[in-house]
């Protein structure tokens, strides 16, 4: 029998799930299948395909079905699907591992604890990271779980980089920047050496993680020194309903001028703002790329100006810009926006390439171009499975890094 690791991204609504090889390290190409349990709550749509695309399960759960009952109805169907592969951990994105979690972790009573302080910094996600730790231990209880942050690619960033200015008992508290979407960057660092070439892959890269949520890192030597999240996931860019930056006087305004709640400043930030909040029309750049609403055009080129400006300012942290990545949903798919930052970006020395661009070509600037752009696609789900692996596996990771020489891996 073979061994088997579960990933899951848990979120308010949904659980994301692939399945990886565990007795060996993990690759893309050996995936077994993948899926989701989508309308928690509600009508659960239940999928699934193997590594070739081929559908596996197509279903509706019973309506009203929970985080648990959805769970525990995937656990069913792998169990009767895959009979020759059995399950030796599970592996979970977590959004935030505060400043003592700087690495993936074996979840324990106490490291549950830890990540339940932390949910009122991640109030969108860390809840339903961690009920579906909880459905599983309750539905499973000896198998291994793995928490593996989002925060935790950030912790090689200086203590000028993460600092507020604000007074030292409130640093002390732990209250400074973080920064998210690490799994993804940290994917997509560990590949660039294969795509870019192990020289350029050490240079000084921005990469664009633009999606429903979206941000922007800086990396050298691929490490993180610089990105535009912060304490929260509000920070930085204008995302689908969230606000990015924003004037704290904005919201001493609304509470003490307009008479909002903490809890009503909290879902107008968070739910209604962003490019939705811009547009009055929709939270998905397709369909505001394809309106020619006034107000949807308007929504765009504040996405589009704004990761110009940040841009800037994660060049400005590196001391220059050798290249920049697109990754995630709308900067692996949406030419346009590629095509509208790198033209505004010009002046960092980007030339970018139009026709590779609208093909979606793996480097979409000319061949003389100063600063190289690239389109990358990012895969969280597999860093978290290679994290599971070399939790359970530490000396055959080690061997897998190194080689039997003892030289490091690209």
């Amino acid at each position: 029998m073979s061994e088997a690791i579960l990933v899951l991204n848990a979120g308010s609504s949904s659980i994301k799930f692939s399945v990886f090889p565990g007795h060996e390290r993990p690759t893309r190409q050996g995936i077994i299948c993948e899926g989701a349990c989508e309308g928690i709550g509600h009508r659960v749509h239940f999928t699934a395909k193997d590594r070739s695309g081929t559908s596996l399960v197509d279903e509706v759960l019973t309506e009203g079905t929970t985080h648990e009952e959805a769970l525990a109805a995937l656990l069913r169907w792998l169990e009767g699907h895959f009979h020759d592969d059995q399950l030796v951990a599970a592996g979970h994105r977590v959004v935030h591992g505060g400043s003592l979690y700087t690495a993936p972790v074996l979840i324990d009573a106490a490291v549950t604890a830890e990540l339940r302080r932390l949910i009122p910094l991640a109030p969108l996600h860390q809840p339903h990271n961690l009920s579906a730790i909880a459905a599983l231990a309750k539905l499973h209880p000896a198998l291994p779980q793995i928490a593996c942050f989002d925060t935790a690619f950030h912790h090689t960033q200086t203590w000028v980089a993460t600092a507020f200015a604000l007074p030292r008992r409130l640093a002390a508290e732990g209250i400074r920047r973080y920064g998210f979407h690490g799994l993804s960057y940290e994917y997509i660092a560990s590949v660039l050496p294969g795509i870019l070439g192990p020289a350029a892959a050490e240079g000084r890269v921005v990469v664009a993680h633009l999606g429903s949520g979206a941000s922007l890192c800086a990396i050298h030597a691929r490490v993180s020194m610089a990105t535009t999240m912060g304490f929260t996931a509000l920070d930085g860019l204008p995302m689908s309903r969230r606000c990015g930056n924003l004037d704290p006087g904005v919201i001493l305004y609304l509470m003490q001028e307009k008479g909002m709640t903490a809890a009503e400043v909290s879902s107008l930030l968070y739910n209604e703002s962003g490019v939705l909040g811009v547009s009055g029309i929709s939270d998905d750049m397709r369909t505001l790329l394809a309106s020619e609403d006034p107000r949807a055009k308007q929504a765009v080129a504040l996405f589009v100006y704004r990761i110009g400006r940040e841009l800037g300012s994660m060049a400005a942290a590196l001391g220059g810009i050798d290249a920049l990545v697109f990754t995630a949903g709308i900067g692996e798919h949406a030419a346009e926006i590629r095509r509208r930052v790198c033209e505004d970006a010009a002046w960092l020395g980007l030339d970018l390439d139009p026709g590779a661009n609208a093909a979606g070509a793996a480097m979409i600037t000319r061949p003389g171009s100063r600063t190289s752009a690239w389109v990358i696609p990012t895969d969280e789900d597999l860093m978290i499975a290679l994290h599971a692996w070399t939790l359970l596996n530490p000396e055959a990771a080690a061997l897998d890094l190194h080689g039997d020489d003892g030289s490091r891996k690209a």
